[in-house]
Order: structure tokens, then sequence, then C-alpha cells
């Protein structure tokens, strides 16, 4: 009780002073909850050279002390599904929590650029797989930026199959941590191309982060799209992870959670994600809204649409307009229970899916993680404040096959969230969705404070880049 009392700067020259100065950075008197282990106590973390070096009932000493009394000491997030990967976008997933963001269903070609781009300049640590979309826009000259607007949409040659597979396979080869892929911005691509991926995931012993072919109850829907990719992870053996289950399943959600329950049963690798919000975003101008696209949503119309720019629900007039230029839309579609029976299974991991473009975007990309802490458990005892964290941190670096993340142990990555679990929140909307979360109050990326105070440190850049070994 009496270290209580001392603040912060005070109690770390006290405990120099008495004990030595042997960490680079002391997390004192913290209630750490590590998902790994199952700790869930109060404990010292004791940080050098990036890496936790100690964890400890008794005081230990350090050159930078953060007083985490009261506060949650939890791995660092790990967003496995982040297309933001921007320094805006970087801000905002600190803010949130997040120590690691990732971009795994759309993936990234050419990989050694992607990542030579952001090293020595990254807040928090970055990574990607080695996309089959982007490979083939590059191949098929589409004129889209994230995701396909037109010939990438079409069907392939032989020749340009094999070019895009190629172009996959290279990017394995630089390290990227898996194959992209998203079918349903690609409806022409065959089902032996996909397969042939599959393939190429389970030679090189990797993931397959995938969205899936179609969504919703009307067939072709998500149950058939689901089967797909189930089938292909069973007949070459590659592990498989299904983006967004929440969005693709609407409704049909508790099926899907079986269908991937099931295949683990029978032995496949197969995990799923979602994020914690009834609406979904993509680009307007993707196949995703061809003709049909209503009864495959669920059944929403026109008023259902949020244009990311302005905020407006949409009419006929207004789609068709925007169709033509292309941009992001909400889609307000999946039924709050939906949410909270996706969010309490013991199958489901938490991925934003996030993006912002000078403050535009879905609320997911700046509150995703708070969300969870302080709306579903907090506030609603969905799950528990441990499976939550289970699911942000431990579940992630198990589907990377990184056991340097995702810990608080000694020797894991000092990748480290501190929050306040009476006050965390998220704060974005989707008429305002650049607003920081509340209640993160210290983030380390590899020992270095990113956030501080609830307040963003200037001037630092430790993020590094993840890629998987060959």
């Amino acid at each position: 009780m009496m270290r209580r009392a001392i603040p912060g700067l005070f109690w770390g020259l006290f405990a120099a002073a008495v004990y030595g100065q042997g960490y680079d950075v002391v997390i004192a008197n913290g209630h750490v909850i590590d998902p790994a282990s199952g700790l869930d106590a109060i404990r010292y973390v004791g940080i050098r050279d990036a890496k936790i070096a100690a964890i400890s009932e008794a005081p230990l000493a350090g050159r930078t002390v953060v007083d985490a009394s009261g506060l949650v000491v939890a791995p660092g997030f790990i967003d496995l599904h982040s297309h933001g990967q921007t320094p805006e976008n970087y801000r905002f997933k600190a803010r949130d929590g997040v120590t690691t963001a990732l971009e795994m269903e759309v993936g990234v070609s050419p990989v050694p650029e992607w990542y030579g781009a952001r090293e020595g300049k990254a807040l928090i640590n970055f990574g990607a797989t080695s996309g089959h979309i982007p490979a083939r826009m590059a191949v098929m000259h589409d004129s889209g930026k994230l995701l396909p607007h037109d010939a990438a949409k079409g069907a392939a040659t032989p020749e340009q199959r094999r070019e895009v597979f190629d172009l996959v396979r290279r990017g394995l080869d630089e390290g990227a941590l898996g194959i992209g892929m998203g079918i349903a911005y690609v409806p022409l691509a065959t089902r032996a191309e996909i397969l042939e991926l599959f393939g190429l995931a389970a030679e090189r012993k990797t993931t397959v982060y995938v969205h899936i072919r179609n969504g919703g109850p009307v067939e072709p829907g998500v149950i058939d799209a689901l089967q797909e990719v189930i089938a292909d992870a069973a007949a070459t053996g590659a592990s498989l992870h299904v983006v967004h289950i929440t969005s693709m399943g609407l409704r049909e959600t508790p099926l899907c959670l079986q269908m991937i329950r099931g295949a683990r049963h029978s032995g496949l690798d197969a995990t799923t994600e979602m994020y914690p919000y009834t609406a979904g975003m993509t680009d307007i101008g993707s196949a995703v809204f061809d003709e049909g696209w209503q009864a495959k949503e669920g059944g929403i119309g026109f008023g259902d649409l949020q244009w990311a720019l302005t905020g407006e629900r949409l009419t006929a007039e207004s789609f068709a307009r925007y169709r033509r230029q292309g941009g992001m839309v909400a889609i307000h579609a999946i039924p709050e229970d939906v949410v909270r029976i996706a969010i309490a299974d013991p199958l489901t991991m938490i991925a934003s899916d996030g993006i912002l473009e000078n403050g535009k975007g879905h609320p997911r990309a700046a509150g995703t993680y708070a969300r969870v802490l302080g709306r579903y458990v907090r506030e609603q005892h969905v799950l528990t404040l441990m499976d939550a964290l289970r699911k942000m941190t431990l579940m992630p670096a198990d589907r990377l096959g990184i056991r340097t993340k995702g810990r608080i142990g000694v020797g894991a990555d000092a990748d480290i969230t501190v929050f306040d679990p009476a006050r965390v929140i998220d704060r974005a909307t989707f008429e305002n969705p650049a607003q920081y979360s509340e209640g993160i109050e210290y983030v380390l990326v590899n020992g270095t404070l990113v956030v501080k105070g609830g307040a963003l440190v200037e001037g630092v850049a430790p993020g590094l880049g993840v890629r998987r070994s060959r």
C-alpha cells in the first residue's frame, strides 16, 4: 500500500536507489493479464533491449518507470486485418492499443517495396501477405487502387493466371506472412485458380487469409462460399483463415461458425475473425455491389448504405452516381445479436478491417479494440476480460505462428498495452470516425513508449516489419 502513494517518478527514483537501476523501462504495480500463461495478478514488468526481461512480484527499477496502479497490463493488440497502413492510421491504432497492424486479406505486391516504404518510419509494427488481388490487378492492368474496378474482375487467361501465381509465389519468397485472397472482389476467378493458390500455401506451409466468394443467405451465398474454401483446405492441407465472418454470414453466422468448428474437429487448421460493429465497409465500385447485392446483403436497400465522405445515407440516384466514381461506403446489414453471438464464441478473433483516409472511413479503424473492452466486456458482460484479451493477442499471434508476440512473458517482444478497465471505450462514429479511443493510457512497441498518459508520443518510430521466416 505504501508504494501506491508514491507517484510514478518518485517511486522510480526510490526503487533505483534501493534496488539498483536494471531495466530500460519498468511497468510498476499493474494488473498483468496474460492469456498465454493465465497470469492475472499485480506484477512489475521489466523491459530491456526491446524485450520483456522480468516479471516480478517485487518492485523493479528502471530508467523509465510507468506507474500502472489500477490499470491492466496486457500484451499489445495484434490486428490481423488492417488496410490502413499509413502514419495517419498507425496513430489511431496506437491510441486503440494496437501494437501490430497487418494487411492480411488483400495483401500486397510487390512485397519488398511495401515493407521498405515503412521501415524506420512506423509508429507500430507492420506486415502483409502476398496478395492475390494486387497481383491480379497488376497483371490485368486494373484501374482500381485498393480493390479491382474493372479488368481484374474478369476472367484471366491461362498466361495471366500463371503470371499472377508467380507474383504471389515471389511474395512468399520475399517474406510475406501468407497468401491474401479476396475472392468476392474477383468474381470470375475460377475455382481452379483459387485451389491452385491453396496448393501453394500448403507447399509453403503457410495460411490463406480469405474473403470468401459470396455472403448472405441467398444461394449462391455464404454457405457454399465457405464450403469452397474448407474443401480447398481439406484437399490441399493448407491452413485457412476466414475474414470478417459476421459481415459474410449475417444471420447465417452461427451456422458458419458451426462449419468452421466442425472443420477443426476434423483436423483442419481453420480460424476466423470478426469486428464489433453492425456495419461493414467496402468500395462501392467493387464487385460486391454488382446486380443482386441487396439480397446478398440480407435484404437491405439503398438507405442502408452510408457514404463515408459525407455520412449521408444513399438513394438509388446517389448510389448510381457514387458507383461510377468509386469510394468507401458503409453497409448497415449485420444484426446486433449476431455481433454478440459471434464475439462470445471461442472461435473468433478480433480484427478491425479498418482504413481511414484524411479522417474519413469506418469507425472500426479507430475504435475496434476499445469498443470490445468497453461495450462488450465492461458494459454488456458478453465475454470476460481474459477471453477478450485472448482474442486480441494470443489467438492472432498463434495464427501467425509468432511466439514472441501476444504474450507477457520473459523473452517476449515488449509490445504492451496498458489501459483503464473502468474507462476504456471507443469514441469513433460513422459520422466522425477520426476520434481516438479513451482509456488506453500507455502503449509500448518494442520497448518504446508510443502512447504515454493517454497521448501520442511524438518523434518516435519503433515499429518493425513482421516477416515470415523462410
